[in-house]
This record gives structure tokens, sequence and C-alpha cells, in this order.
């Protein structure tokens, strides 16, 4: 479950340190190039509100394996794709289906005990942050041998060849309830209305993630200009830190089991806010505080995410596919912010500009948990 979250996830990022080359290839000026990266993120969102969901009432082995079969013909379809208005078409569906994966993690829960529920959480988003990260090192270094086409025509094949080992390999999960789809999306916002960890979560989660796709869809620009003017291979080894971070996942789901949940949620926000101040020092040329920066905003926003996730997956099972799209929808809300507004502050304003945004989004963020926890203390008192 691990390996296929991963997989299908890293579709979502195969783009990301590609828009310099794809842009100018398909016709969308300098300007607009981030909105590829913020179009995949907005398909994603429509996937987890409305087809995630579908875990709820749909025998997931079966949801899977359609949405895998989907992303493999929109990975072709974007790897030929002569102009922009197809290409944009392709990459929205990639989002929409890359979101079966928010599936897969709900699944992994449901098998898990409530002692271990955090631990397995983590570990199966632990190869789904390996695919987030490690998808642009792999497809810049891909990139420089075969074309960014070339990056799309290999990630096709490899879902296809993924589809074939979860027909074999994945478990069935037949779900039991009596709910029709129409009843199923109009629960959403109930669920959103009535559940305060949820929409507590989602906005933690919204500003880190922000945060996290406004540093990477903007720090190759960064690098490859001036003062540092890296090829693609080197951007690609550059990104190859943050992968570290996916080391937090599986940490962040044993101090959650161990009821360390809350105060870890604040040292990754505030860790967040160190990771984006650090990168003020890009203008003296430091290459070695971005990659400290790299690591240490990638290893908050995932343990972040895993604190989030499993608080949600300790509430009631018949809603956890739908508690897991609203919450991973927010996320990537939070990301899609993230990537759309990169292009135009690094056009207008440098790296300034994206460093003001960087620090003001966990800055938001720790105000707010601030008002949990004083007010935990205030109960307690």
């Amino acid at each position: 479950m691990a390996a296929a979250c991963g997989a299908i996830v890293a579709n979502l990022y195969y783009a990301q340190p590609l828009i310099a080359l794809i842009g100018p290839d398909v016709g969308l000026p300098p300007a607009l190039a981030s909105f590829i990266v913020t179009l995949t993120q907005i398909g994603y969102g429509v996937g987890l509100m409305l087809m995630v969901p579908l875990g709820d009432i749909i025998e997931n082995k079966k949801l899977v394996l359609i949405a895998v079969g989907v992303t493999a013909f929109a990975l072709l379809l974007a790897a030929f794709a002569p102009s922009a208005l197809p290409f944009l078409g392709a990459v929205l569906f990639i989002g929409i289906c890359s979101s079966i994966a928010q599936v897969l993690v709900p699944m992994a829960a449901h098998m898990a005990s409530d002692e271990t529920r955090g631990r397995t959480v983590g570990n199966v988003m632990s190869g789904l942050m390996i695919g987030i990260l490690f998808a642009r090192p792999l497809a810049g270094v891909l990139a420089d041998q075969i074309g960014w086409r070339g990056v799309f025509f290999c990630s096709a094949a490899f879902m296809l060849a993924l589809a074939l080992l979860l027909l074999r390999y994945l478990p069935q999960r037949h779900p039991h309830s009596g709910h029709t789809y129409s009843q199923l999306i109009g629960s959403l916002w109930s669920i959103f209305r009535d559940t305060p960890v949820l929409r507590r979560r989602g906005f933690y989660q919204f500003a880190l993630f922000a945060d996290f796709s406004l540093f990477w869809t903007s720090v190759p620009l960064e690098l490859a200009g001036g003062p540092f003017h890296l090829s693609q291979t080197q951007i690609a080894v550059f990104a190859l830190a943050g992968a570290a971070g996916a080391l937090s996942a599986p940490l962040a789901g044993r101090l959650a089991d161990r009821g360390f949940g809350r105060i870890g949620t604040g040292l990754a926000i505030a860790g967040a806010f160190a990771a984006f101040a650090l990168t003020g020092l890009v203008s003296i040329g430091s290459i070695a505080a971005l990659v400290v920066a790299a690591i240490l905003l990638d290893f908050c926003v995932q343990a972040n995410m895993v604190f989030g996730q499993r608080s949600l997956f300790m509430m009631a099972p018949a809603i956890r596919n739908r508690l897991s799209g609203i919450y991973v929808a927010i996320i990537f809300m939070g990301g899609a912010v993230g990537s759309a507004i990169a292009s135009p502050l690094y056009e207008t304003f440098g790296w300034n500009g994206i460093l003001a945004a960087g620090v003001a989004f966990p800055l938001i963020a720790f105000l707010f948990y601030l008002t949990e926890l004083f007010g935990r203390q205030a109960e307690a008192r």
C-alpha cells in the first residue's frame, strides 16, 4: 500500500521542476507556467471530494484499479499533447485520479488496531511522501535524458504495471453502507460542519502545504537562475534533500500513538516557519541554507500530516474515507494556493516575495494553534 500510494501521488509532482520546459513547448507564458501545478492540485482536490468518498460505498480494490487505469490514459495524453489546452486537460484528470491514493490510506487504517493505527498510517504515508519527494528529482534526471514528454510516457507505463500488481496483491474491502452516492456527497458538508477536529487539523495543514508547494514550485526557478545557475540534473539532486522529510511520517505516527500529537503539531508548525526564515540566506548565495530548509520544511509538513490523519482515523470507521477526502482536499487547496502565487511572486519580487509569503503561512497557523493550546490549558484549570 505504501509503494502504491507513493507511485500514484508522484504523478502530481513530475511537472513541478519541469514547468520551465513544459510552458514554452505547449504555449504557456512564464507568468502562467506554475498554473500547470495548480491545475493538477485542483484536480486532486476535486477527486478527493467526488471520488474518494466512493470508498465508503464501493468495493475499494475495484475503485482503485479503475482510477489507476484512467491515470495511465491521462499521462499518455499529456505526453503527446500538442498545445496547452489538451495538456492542461490531461493534468487535470491526472490530479483527479491520483486522489485514489487517499482510499488506500483509510484501508490501511481499517486493517490496524487502535493501538497501532498511528504507526500504520505513518508507515503508509511514508511511502506516499517518498513518492512526492522523489518525483521531482526523478523527473529532472529523466527530462535531461529523454525530455519532459518522456517523463509522462514512462509514468504511464509504470501505472499500467502498477495496475497489474494491485490486481494480484491488493486485498478487497467491501464497505457496509446503505448510502447512495448523492447522500454520500451531501453528507460532506455536515461532516465538515460537525467535526471541529477536522476543521482545525485541516487549517493547520492547509497553511503548511501552501508553504511546501510554494517552496518546491519556486526553488527550481531560483536555482536555475543567478547566482546558482544549476542544470536540471543538479536541481534534481538538490530535490533529493527533501526526501529525508519522509522519515518523519512513521516517527510522527509513533509519537501520536503515545499521546504527543498536540505538542508535535506546535513543533511542526514552528519548524516550517524556521525553515522558510532560513531561506533568507539565499541572497548571499547559500545553497547549504536552502538544503537545510528543504529538509526541515518537508520533515515538518509530513509529520503534521500524520498527526492530523491519526486524530481523524480514531473517529467513526464508517466515514473514514470521507474524513480523509475532506482533510486532504483542504490540504491540497493550500497546495494550489502556494503554487498559484509562486510564479507571480517570483516574477515580480524575486525570492524576497517568496520568503515573505513563506513565513506568513506558518505564522498564521501557529497563532491559530495557540487558541487550541491555551483553550486546553483553560479547561485543565
